[in-house]
């Protein structure tokens, strides 16, 4: 009799079900991202959406129905939202295929890999269906780095007044800009603290840093992005537009700089407004072969109270406070409210291969850090004397030292103001390029000796 009974209720939830998804679900807003790298459009609605996406590969162009909605001004909207420049969506068609089902056809300018995917409802957002376009062919971020160069080297070089003698000079002496490339092609990472031993080493190893000449790369990761606001200040401020200004003010330092005959550039892991998960961020700087990875963040709390900037580095064991944990767990959950997709094939052997922080990693990290945090302390406020550390999923990367800058509590009304500031903010530009010279003039880079993953 017990088991009737529950078999009936469940009978009732069933059919309870079913008239719920007649009902269908509303479509609240939608959002296009464009990116070189890839272009998202996200549908948010007020329940979970069931999609069919089918790619066309001639002309390129992905279908999508979309089952159990109807189409409404929200919906519409599409259609406006994608921009003359998107390097990846060339326009977008939206229609009642069916009395339940609106058809969706994105056309594309090249040939994608699409991720189709939903994310459930998180921070402010209620059901999102996520269409990720990654081109096929994809952008190698190094070449395009030691493109630069040899540009800079090109430009930079008189005009050859003798042709045939500078092309035998070419040929019989390879260029610092070649045995950059070639150096870049066989890249690894030895820790500042190892450059003693190397220094003074044995047959084989390596010529003295001053010695070296080779592209130094500085990986500025601008956090949040896309779908992922960051914190938001009481005036409206966005973290993910004032760390976005910071760190294209220090790509412009840098890209101006060199250290011991050393030119210098930056990869920036995000160049616009769009989402980057967090292992891809790490991913990225190994790419590139970066020497520091910076992440630049603004802090926020429950109160108006907080204020000054911290610096952070990577923990193998707990937090060096509870603020830091918090402050880790916080920006860690970056990937749930940017839209990861957690069904790509990678993404579990990615975070897995990243999880390996060395020992080595960890000291120069410090090092960098407090080098840091000395020059921000004389453009501003520190909430915190010392480097701190947590276990920040962003700064795992085994093989290059990484710190997170919080620049200032974009939660704090002042702070806010001055982080919208042009003068604090190329104050605070100015003290991190001053940091990483500094860092470079105690901790010389080495020529790169072995291949990264």
């Amino acid at each position: 009799m017990k088991r009737r009974t529950l078999l009936q209720t469940g009978g009732i939830v069933l059919t309870l079900g079913v008239a719920q998804l007649a009902r269908g679900a509303t479509i609240l807003t939608v959002r296009v991202w464009p990116a070189p790298e890839y272009s998202r459009v996200t549908i948010e609605s007020d329940g979970a959406l069931v999609a069919k996406p089918q790619f066309i590969p001639s002309p390129p162009r992905l279908a999508v129905d979309i089952e159990g909605v109807t189409l409404n001004p929200a919906l519409k909207e599409l259609v406006a939202k994608v921009q003359a420049d998107d390097p990846n969506i060339a326009g977008i068609r939206v229609g009642q295929f069916a009395p339940d089902v609106v058809r969706l056809v994105i056309d594309l300018k090249q040939p994608i890999r699409p991720q189709v995917f939903t994310l459930d409802p998180v921070a402010a957002y209620q059901h999102r269906l996520v269409f990720d376009l990654y081109p096929t062919q994809e952008i190698d971020p190094l070449e395009a780095l030691i493109a630069q160069r040899l540009k800079a080297d090109s430009a930079a070089r008189p005009v050859a007044t003798d042709p045939l003698g500078d092309l035998i000079a070419q040929q019989t002496a390879p260029s610092a800009a070649h045995a950059t490339k070639k150096g870049a092609a066989s890249a690894g990472y030895t820790g500042a603290s190892d450059q003693k031993g190397l220094k003074n080493g044995a047959k084989g190893s390596p010529e003295p840093a001053t010695a070296t000449d080779r592209l130094i790369i500085i990986a500025l990761d601008p956090g949040h992005g896309g779908e992922d606001p960051g914190a938001i200040g009481p005036g409206g401020t966005r973290e993910k537009d004032v760390v976005l200004r910071l760190a294209h003010l220090l790509r412009e330092r840098i890209n101006a700089t060199t250290v011991n005959g050393n030119t210098m550039r930056a990869y920036l892991t995000r160049d616009g407004d769009f989402f980057v998960p967090l292992h891809v961020r790490v991913q990225k700087a190994r790419r590139v072969q970066a020497d520091l990875f910076i992440s630049l963040h603004a802090d926020a709390f429950f109160t108006p109270d907080p204020q000054g900037a911290s610096v952070f580095a990577l923990s193998q064991g707990g937090a060096s406070s509870s603020a830091a944990r918090w402050i880790a767990a916080k920006e860690n959950k970056a990937d749930l409210v940017g839209g990861l997709n957690i069904k790509g094939k990678d993404a579990s052997v990615l975070r897995a291969l990243l999880d390996m922080s060395t020992t080595a990693q960890i000291n120069d990290s410090l090092k960098l850090g407090k080098t840091l945090l000395g020059e921000i302390g004389r453009v501003g406020k520190l909430h915190k004397a010392k480097v701190e550390q947590a276990s920040f999923a962003v700064l795992k990367a085994p093989d290059i030292p990484s710190v997170l800058v919080e620049a200032a509590f974009i939660s704090n009304p002042k702070e806010e103001a001055k982080l919208n500031s042009e003068e604090y903010q190329n104050q605070l530009a100015d003290a991190l390029m001053r940091g990483i010279e500094s860092y470079f003039s105690k901790n010389p880079p080495l020529a790169r000796n072995r291949v990264r993953s």
